[in-house]
């Protein structure tokens, strides 16, 4: 009997996108801005602290109100991307809300362009000094702030703008089916043919894959050159100097810390990724692969099976056997209806952990086909809704963490559910896979992701000069995965359009950094934990968790005496990868 997974129930929020409640909801928030903005707008320098605190209340509760409204058409839509009604709404919600929020901005740019003798004064009441963290982001942005009537429009366009060429992409990929000897097979369905044994099945389905990639690369290029474009010339009305810049701004680090990170993986790629996808090719009996086979089964097979029943087991009890309050926090999601885990049409491929907002709860999404990364999977976005939940005491304002941790509790999460299964394994012929398994998470965690930022650099830097052909951009790609991967890969001509299937690329500019440099602060992390010389390390742990958005990474890591700003910080990381390849080379 085929087992039944779980799907989520979104009347936490809403009963359905027809509910009477929406628009209820949306006429309240509304008139709460417009009251908001006719009673504030052109005064909030000149507001005394207890009264600035509660309009910042009151803009945190409008905030959160119609991020609910989002939230619910989001995944919505996430559940079922080829339902027009579902992205019918999702529009209608984006527009309406971006309405709502033109109406705040003034607030935000009042904030960042008062006095430091005003601002300094205003934070000696506790309602306003409760909010510094988020006051000192929001003040850190005002260098780059346009004239009010220019940040409006910039809002109140964006659904028709940057959104409609997510949107298009999203939709496009969802109708897109793949052909697998007269199968037609969705994204999700194709790419794990990759990691299947057969090595015959890999290479029809890296051969589908690329064929109907090229046959779209037209579009994907232009939805990539808009977004690009539009990306240069909103920071250059902005002021920003570098092409990763206003994402290092959001995240709170420095330009130089995520140089120190990226030129440090880069470096080292020769000893990590070449060195393993060296071992890995003479394991499938040669000196070189081809590229659909870097992700085969090195066991030779696709290992054993996990149930959903099994899979929860596992994770829960990792949890549970790491930290009490934790595991309880994961038998939530496993209590209530928040996981969707079902594979079927039109559902968004990959994994998520949405966040919503403080006043529901985080909401996963995964395709679980039972594989030991699916296992995997679950703890990681397990990781993330736990660390949500422990955010959101930060209220909407504060809860948000930067990307520079925002990954943090998900592979550390990871490593938990690595070792209980590895633990629980009696054969060191499978401990040897499995330690081999892990390691190539951690290069596609670290160096494919590092690799992803240096194509992103090249392909912003190059589109600020013109727009940029299919064949630019496939170069561009071509070029720096090779400098990742290494010679034991042979890359061909049918890897050239495999840009267009990330979706980071389209959703958020230079987001994928964040994974690398969250793997590198948890083997750091991880090795502190496995040494034993923190005492208090889970309160440390959870406590960083629970931070949110308050406390930058750097301070966040200073009772666990790491520092990231020095390059000693992520060799640190690295040489726990570099030790496991040592390990395995002594098992040949």
């Amino acid at each position: 009997m085929e087992e039944i997974l779980p799907v989520w129930s979104l009347t936490d929020f809403y009963d359905s996108i027809n509910s009477q409640k929406i628009k209820a909801d949306l006429k309240k928030w509304s008139d709460a801005a417009i009251r908001l903005q006719k009673e504030y707008e052109g005064k909030i320098a000149s507001l005394k602290g207890s009264e600035l605190g509660n309009v910042i209340a009151c803009f945190e509760q409008i905030i959160s109100g119609i991020g609910k409204i989002t939230s619910h058409a989001d995944l919505c839509f996430a559940s079922d991307t080829g339902n027009s009604d579902f992205a019918q709404h999702s529009q209608n919600m984006s527009e309406a809300i971006n309405t709502i929020q033109s109406k705040l901005i003034f607030l935000e740019l009042e904030l960042a362009s008062m006095t430091e003798e005003q601002y300094l004064t205003a934070l000696k009441d506790e309602a306003v000094a409760h909010y510094q963290p988020w006051l000192r982001l929001v003040r850190a942005s005002a260098e780059y702030n346009l004239e009010p009537r220019l940040e409006k429009l910039l809002v109140e366009q964006t659904p028709t703008s940057r959104q409609a060429w997510v949107r298009l992409f999203d939709e496009t990929f969802s109708d897109l089916r793949f052909d697998f000897e007269g199968e037609q097979l969705t994204e999700t369905e194709i790419l794990n043919k990759l990691t299947k044994a057969d090595p015959v099945t890999r290479k029809i389905a890296a051969t589908s894959l690329s064929n109907v990639l090229s046959n779209n690369l037209r579009l994907f290029t232009l939805v990539t050159n808009t977004i690009s474009k539009q990306k240069e010339t909103e920071e250059r009305w902005r002021g920003f100097k570098g092409v990763i810049s206003s994402r290092n701004l959001a995240n709170d680090v420095d330009d130089k810390v995520v140089d120190t990170l990226v030129n440090t993986v880069t470096q080292r790629m020769p000893e990590l990724s070449h060195r393993y996808y060296k071992l890995k090719a003479g394991w499938l009996g040669g000196e070189t692969m081809q590229w659909w086979d870097r992700n085969a089964p090195v066991s030779g097979d696709e290992g054993r099976k996990f149930s959903w029943k099994e899979a929860t087991q596992i994770v829960q009890s990792s949890f549970e056997s790491f930290d009490p309050e934790m595991g309880e926090l994961a038998k939530q999601f496993f209590d209530n209806p928040w996981i969707d885990a079902e594979i079927r049409d039109g559902k968004a491929s990959g994994a998520f952990s949405h966040p919503t907002v403080t006043t529901v709860h985080p909401y996963i999404l995964m395709n679980f086909e039972g594989y030991s990364r699916d296992v995997m999977t679950l703890a990681h976005e397990m990781g993330h809704g736990i660390h949500q939940l422990l955010a959101a005491e930060q209220g909407e304002l504060m809860a948000t963490t930067p990307l520079t941790l925002a990954e943090t509790a998900s592979v550390f999460s990871e490593m938990l559910t690595f070792n209980a299964i590895l633990n629980a394994e009696t054969s060191d012929h499978a401990k040897r896979f499995m330690l081999a398994d892990k390691i190539e998470d951690m290069l596609n965690t670290v160096v494919r992701q590092v690799a992803f930022h240096n194509f992103e650099y090249l392909l912003h830097t190059h589109r600020s000069r013109g727009e940029l052909s299919s064949e630019e951009i496939s170069q561009f790609w071509v070029d720096t995965q090779k400098q990742a991967l290494g010679p034991a890969i042979i890359i061909d001509d049918s890897f050239k359009p495999l840009w267009a299937y990330i979706p980071h690329f389209v959703h958020s500019p230079f987001y994928v950094y964040a994974y690398a440099f969250g793997d590198c602060l948890v083997n750091a992390l991880w090795q502190v934990y496995q040494e034993g010389t923190e005492q208090n390390f889970n309160v440390y742990y959870k406590n960083l968790l629970r931070g949110g958005g308050t406390v930058r990474f750097d301070r966040a890591l200073m009772p666990f005496s790491l520092n990231p700003s020095e390059p000693e910080f992520w060799h640190k990381g690295l040489d726990m990868i570099s030790s496991m390849i040592d390990s395995l080379e002594d098992l040949q």
